[in-house]
């Protein structure tokens, strides 16, 4: 299940079309890394500004949402980015929208380990 607008996005990004991301966001547009706050934004410019960037960066880039749940203006989705300079992202993105844009996303994204790497606390054990 998803948002239609949450779609559409979606789908401009993996066009890597720029003017369709950007007419999905509204004027007043608040983008947030609560666990990395120096990454904070505001507006569509800045949307605009950043993908631009990532899509000059990551030509390959791709972006899907694997599962998500609505709820009222809300959109809790698991996302996973690939070839995003490089690197494999995955986490949850919660889109909030109103009156048909996107007013609001809270960002909690992280590269993916490679299934050999350390963890904390000591090598993995291993399973039989």
């Amino acid at each position: 299940m998803s948002n239609p607008l949450v779609e559409q996005l979606i789908s401009a990004l993996n066009n890597h079309d720029l003017d369709a991301v950007s007419s999905c966001f509204g004027p007043d547009f608040s983008g947030e890394w609560p666990a990395h706050p120096g990454r904070d934004f505001q507006g569509p410019e800045q949307v605009r500004r950043n993908w631009a960037m990532i899509f000059k960066m990551s030509p390959d880039i791709t972006i899907a949402m694997t599962n998500a749940v609505e709820v009222d203006d809300e959109v809790w989705g698991e996302w996973h980015y690939t070839q995003a300079a490089g690197q494999d992202l995955k986490g949850v993105v919660i889109i909030t929208v109103r009156d048909a844009l996107i007013r609001r996303s809270r960002f909690y994204l992280e590269p993916i380990d490679a299934a050999d790497a350390a963890v904390p606390g000591g090598p993995r054990l291993a399973r039989d």
